[in-house]
């Protein structure tokens, strides 16, 4: 009878001991008391397509200088302001693109024309590299199930609204140091590459 009573104590301690090492594990992993921004993924993480259907514009560009702006699509204006290039041979590209055409824009002419593009709606899927005097064109990187690494507009971007984006692509090589950014029906964006940190 003793050691049943003994087992008895011994399973509920550890019972105890667990729970409360979950819940001390729970509590330090909140998110404080709010005051603090929350940490935004980086562009140059593996896993982009991963969590792309949240992204609705929310990546902010690494530089506060333009490399590029063009304007064009009824009123689109695509500004470039970084594109460097991450370890693992990835170029990562960030912007804004405003809409400035009086109604809301979906971005569908810029998935691409790419049968397993399609399923990433309006996204920067479509965009592309042109490195002119390599004459070779890079186009968007994307995950073993077809998501392109690269921001989705999702819900799509209002009237007067500019929405931050960011796209991968498969690094030129070392001595390139000048690309076209293209996508959709914009005119080509000229930018400079930069090497990352």
């Amino acid at each position: 009878m003793n050691i049943r009573r003994t087992m008895k104590a011994r399973r509920a301690m550890a019972a105890v001991a667990i729970t409360a090492g979950m819940i001390l594990t729970v509590a330090g992993c909140g998110g404080g008391d709010g005051d603090e921004p929350k940490a935004k993924k980086s562009p140059s993480s593996a896993d982009k397509g991963e969590g792309d259907d949240k992204e609705g514009g929310s990546q902010k560009p690494a530089g506060g200088s333009v490399l590029a702006e063009v304007k064009g699509e009824s009123g689109l204006t695509l500004k470039v302001t970084s594109a460097k290039r991450d370890e693992g041979g990835f170029l990562t590209v960030e912007g804004t693109v405003t809409n400035g055409s009086g109604k809301a824009w979906v971005a569908a002419s810029w998935r691409g024309d790419e049968r397993e593009l399609t399923k990433n709606g309006g996204s920067m899927a479509g965009a592309s590299l042109v490195d002119t005097a390599g004459k070779k064109k890079y186009l968007i990187l994307r995950d073993t199930q077809g998501r392109c690494l690269c921001t989705r507009f999702t819900g799509g971007v209002l009237s007067g609204q500019s929405v931050d984006w960011f796209a991968q692509f498969p690094a030129p090589p070392e001595e390139t140091t000048k690309v076209d950014f293209q996508v959709g029906a914009m005119p080509p964006a000229p930018i400079e590459l930069s090497e990352g940190e």
